[in-house]
């Protein structure tokens, strides 16, 4: 791992071009989708650049995190078009009395942080804030479905907006739909076209700029009709984006009028519980992707928000959270320190203001079509198999918190879901509420020091959701790099959520150089195979392993191999492959050992569990793999079978900047294999003729060498018992012709 970048103004002044170059990026993403959010919530468009200027300029100056970037996110649109529908009061000044609220949540904020009451977001049951944005994802799909297709709804329900984009199907302006269609296509298609061109810029930005041709063949900037297959449209340009001629044009100030009302502090509240769970979330994940793992301050992050908070609301801005997407692209692109977030906003000011001529050239369905695409993933099948997967009664809460808020509000769609999953622990556990209660605040857990380096926590009653704050002063008692053993065997309920944050803690201390064992789980069962899924413990009885566990233990015993069906925790040694390096990994079961002796090679074959994508969309899989390791040093490289890669392969397997390596001198090879890596002239001399026939001749799997050992996997898939011998043949195969 590289050398840890110096903070503040020492390591503004050794990375600012690093900095720089990462924020060129990020402020090219934030520019279209900051204006899409600020219309979606109804609000000025350029109330979204204000809010993308303010996170990056002030909340740098005081901040918690070392590299996350800030500004308006699609969790806020609900909530802003939330406070707009409950103020309006036909004065027209709706919109300032949310500036408001903005305002007042943001300095609730700032008193939580303060008050180091950064935690209090791991509260919120896991599945519960999942529906809660899956709900959030279809009010927006509901609003923004409208603009994309020229259609409009009038009625106040998100369903009934449903139902009206396709009663109103019809009737939608055709030369709009074009627009939206070929944006869709493009978001769609952007990362599966090669030509590096595209690449130049992100794909928001691809969408804006090719919107602007279609403008001009069909007119918009003069109110005229258009013929479609004998039906007449209207357009013009009230379907292009509207922003002032000068920024100063579009500062608006708060209006304090309506803070006596509950319609006031239910937006208040609102804004506060969805940017706080989002952005203290959202750091997590950002801290996890982290080159140098770094760890934010989360009570110093949520103070440094809730300040920016302040100062947009002031000045006509959205709130500040932290956003995943724009984080996740300034660390690919090189970003080091805290100051790139600072060079995105101070860049974003300068494009708005010499690309607005431009900007206004946009239709506004362009940002529309960007909008129904991240509403729809947030509600996308793959986000309800997955919550599925956790398990039934976690996909009840999902449904039942997302149903909820699509019929009410946000708020109690939180409050309701969070009640259901209170009540349903109650009846999994099977006992009365003042024993429930007693469970989870007077267990009896405890933290026992064994020696200056190492610590039993034992963990008794309802671990669950309630618990985490509790939990939470024991675990800050443990000293950084200490080995821990946490017994759950004394729980008669352990929820998701808890789960989470036992995981999370584990793999921040083993970071610091800690060893950490999570165990006393076997006599509890579960409706899920998901390793974290909630679980009862029923009398101590003992999990039977499944057919495939029972034929990889037969397997170990007839060849003197080690297996365990335990989950292994210890995945850091995988962060060393490219293919994982910015794909967290969950965990790893099912774990078979063994050594080719006679030519002092060990390897090890498991089930792992990884994600793909952002926090909130992110897909989880499976994969069975090998790894061999080497006893001597090899190239750095990347081996995939060309031209058929799966569409799993195509989003995950190219090593960026690296290039396909031509092999002269076996074209039959280089035509049937994709080899990526840096040192060329070095991968050129490891692939020796017997190594390359070896290739050739045998099943073709994905192989990545990271210089000291090889991962081999096939498919993104769980391997059969047969597949795991072939496995284990190859590898002796292979590391018989490296020991030559």
């Amino acid at each position: 791992m590289e050398t840890t970048p110096n903070s503040g103004f020492k390591g503004l002044i050794e990375n600012w071009q690093s900095d720089l170059l990462a924020a060129v990026s990020v402020s090219l993403i934030a520019l279209p989708l900051s204006l899409g959010i600020a219309l979606a919530a109804g609000a000025p468009a350029m109330a979204g650049i204000l809010s993308a200027v303010v996170g990056g300029v002030v909340t740098t100056l005081y901040r918690g995190g070392h590299i996350s970037v800030n500004g308006p996110a699609k969790g806020v649109i609900a909530v802003i078009l939330l406070g707009i529908a409950l103020m309006d009061d036909g004065s027209g000044q709706a919109f300032n009395y949310v500036l408001a609220a903005v305002v007042v949540s943001g300095a609730i904020q700032v008193v939580l942080g303060i008050l180091k009451l950064g935690r209090l977001a791991d509260i919120f049951h896991s599945s519960v804030i999942h529906g809660l944005l899956a709900a959030i994802g279809i009010i927006i799909f509901a609003k923004q479905i409208h603009v994309a297709l020229g259609t409009y709804s009038k009625s106040p329900s998100i369903i009934q907006n449903l139902v009206d984009a396709v009663v109103y199907l019809p009737e939608a302006n055709p030369f709009v739909v074009i627009i939206a269609l070929a944006g869709l296509l493009l978001l769609l298609f952007h990362s599966k076209i090669s030509y590096r061109f595209f690449h130049i810029l992100p794909a928001p930005m691809w969408v804006i700029a090719l919107s602007i041709p279609f403008v001009y063949a069909f007119n918009f900037f003069e109110k005229h009709s258009m013929s479609f297959l004998g039906k007449t449209y209207e357009v013009g340009p009230k379907l292009l984006l509207d922003i002032p001629d000068n920024i100063m044009d579009s500062i608006m100030h708060p209006n304090f009028g309506k803070i006596g009302t509950v319609e006031f502090w239910t937006t208040v509240v609102s804004i506060l519980i969805i940017t706080s769970i989002e952005s203290l979330a959202i750091a997590k994940a950002v801290d996890k992707i982290d080159p140098y793992k770094r760890k934010t301050d989360l009570n110093k992050d949520l103070t440094g928000i809730g300040l920016s908070t302040m100062v947009a609301g002031m000045i006509g801005g959205l709130p500040i959270i932290a956003v995943i997407i724009r984080s996740t692209v300034n660390i690919h692109n090189g970003a080091k320190t805290k100051w790139s977030n600072m060079y995105q906003g101070l860049l974003l000011l300068l494009f708005i203001v010499v690309l607005s001529p431009v900007m206004r050239q946009v239709p506004l369905c362009a940002f529309a079509i960007l909008l129904v695409y991240t509403g729809f993933k947030l509600a996308s099948p793959a986000v309800f198999k997955q919550i599925y997967n956790q398990g039934t009664e976690q996909l009840i809460f999902f449904v039942a918190t997302m149903v909820l808020t699509l019929y009410t509000n946000l708020l109690i769609g939180l409050l309701g879901g969070l009640l259901l999953a209170m009540v349903s622990h109650m009846l999994l556990a099977r006992v009365s509420i003042p024993r429930f209660f007693k469970m989870v605040y007077k267990s009896g857990s405890e933290l026992v020091k064994l020696s200056d380096n190492s610590y039993n926590l034992n963990i008794k009653g309802i671990a669950n959701f309630l618990g985490i704050l509790k939990i939470n002063k024991l675990v800050s008692q443990i000293p950084s790099g200490a080995n821990v053993n946490i017994d759950l065997s004394g729980t008669r309920l352990v929820g998701i959520t808890y789960m989470d944050y036992l995981v999370d803690y584990l793999k921040t201390q083993k970071n610091t150089g800690g060893e950490v064992v999570i165990k006393g789980l076997d006599s509890h069962v579960s409706y899920s195979n998901y390793n974290k899924a909630l679980k009862i413990s029923l009398n101590n009885s003992v999990a039977k392993l499944s057919p495939r566990q029972n034929r990889l233990q037969n397997l170990a015993n007839a060849n003197d191999y080690q297996y365990t069906d335990k989950v292994d925790w210890n995945t850091s040694y995988l962060k060393a492959f490219h293919f994982f390096e910015i794909r967290p990994i969950e965990r790893k079961r099912n774990c078979l050992k063994g050594e080719f002796k006679d030519l002092n090679v060990s390897w090890e074959i498991a089930d792992v569990t990884f994600s793909e994508g952002a926090e909130f969309t992110a897909e989880t899989f499976n994969t069975t793999l090998m790894v061999l390791k080497l006893n001597k040093k090899i190239p750095v490289f990347a081996m995939e079978k060309e031209g058929v890669l799966e569409k799993i392969f195509d989003r995950m397997v190219a090593f960026t900047g690296h290039k396909d390596i031509d092999f002269q001198m076996y074209p039959d090879f280089s035509k049937k294999f994709l080899i990526t890596g840096k040192k060329e002239s070095d991968i050129q001399s490891f692939f020796t003729e017997e190594i390359v026939r070896f290739f050739e001749n045998n099943q073709i799997y994905h192989l990545e060498s990271n210089g000291e050992a090889l991962v081999i996997f096939d498919k993104i898939k769980l391997a059969r018992t047969d597949e795991t011998v072939a496995f284990i043949d190859y590898g002796k195969e292979l590391a018989s012709l490296l020991d030559s």
